[in-house]
């Protein structure tokens, strides 16, 4: 059985809203949008620390691995928390942990993880993360 991840599990919060395209037939989130949710949160981070220059930056990273899990489901329209958290820095990919929260509850409706291979634009090969990236994930590091 997998835990729900806590609030206090995350170290940095991004404040989001579903849009009316989000919700199903079901009348709920539908779970592909998720990984939007994940992918916005992680990327406008990186770009507000100036780790992603996705226009001209040579180093980007790749989508390699992802998974999530769903609890309890959320409907539009609804205010939510994205939590962002890093478990592992390697040589040239980054694990990086996603949580998701309905404002005012302390335990995820989804949590997942992906997992972003950095590679060289011009050569589509893997690159060593520069240190002053590897510093700043380490902001994301949560016990």
């Amino acid at each position: 059985m997998i835990n729900r991840h806590q609030k206090s599990d995350y170290p940095f919060f991004y404040k989001l809203s579903t849009r009316w395209k989000d919700n199903d037939v079901y009348g709920h989130i539908n779970n592909v949008v998720y990984y939007e949710y994940f992918d916005t949160a992680v990327n406008k981070w990186l770009i507000e620390n100036n780790l992603l220059d996705y226009k001209d930056g040579e180093q980007i990273g790749y989508i390699v691995k992802s998974n999530c899990d769903y609890f309890s489901p959320i409907s539009h329209p609804s205010d939510f928390y994205v939590g962002i958290r890093v478990s592992k820095i390697g040589n040239s990919s980054v694990v990086y942990e996603i949580g998701i929260f309905l404002e005012g509850d302390e335990l995820t409706s989804a949590q997942g993880s992906f997992t972003h291979v950095y590679v060289s634009r011009s050569t589509q090969k893997s690159c060593k993360l520069k240190d002053n990236f590897k510093t700043k994930l380490k902001t994301l590091f949560k016990s």
